[in-house]
């Protein structure tokens, strides 16, 4: 997040306009997931994702996937 200039603000738009793009089955700590949204300024962002037993999403990675303009 830190490299790409992304802040939380960012992370949460982008999960709750974006969508699942990918899921990652093979992992023996559980489904993790790819969701593809914008940031607040429009790049196109992933976040990789997890949903842990009690029901909070865990955050993995954030990285930008176009540069800020």
């Amino acid at each position: 997040m830190q490299k790409d200039i992304l802040s939380l603000l960012d992370v949460k738009h982008a999960v709750r306009k974006g969508r699942i793009t990918q899921r990652f089955t093979h992992d023996p700590r559980g489904i993790r997931y790819r969701v593809t949204g914008p940031a607040l300024d429009g790049r196109k962002i992933n976040v990789i994702c997890r949903i842990l037993g009690s029901g909070e999403l865990r955050i993995i990675t954030v990285y930008a996937t176009e540069e800020k303009q």
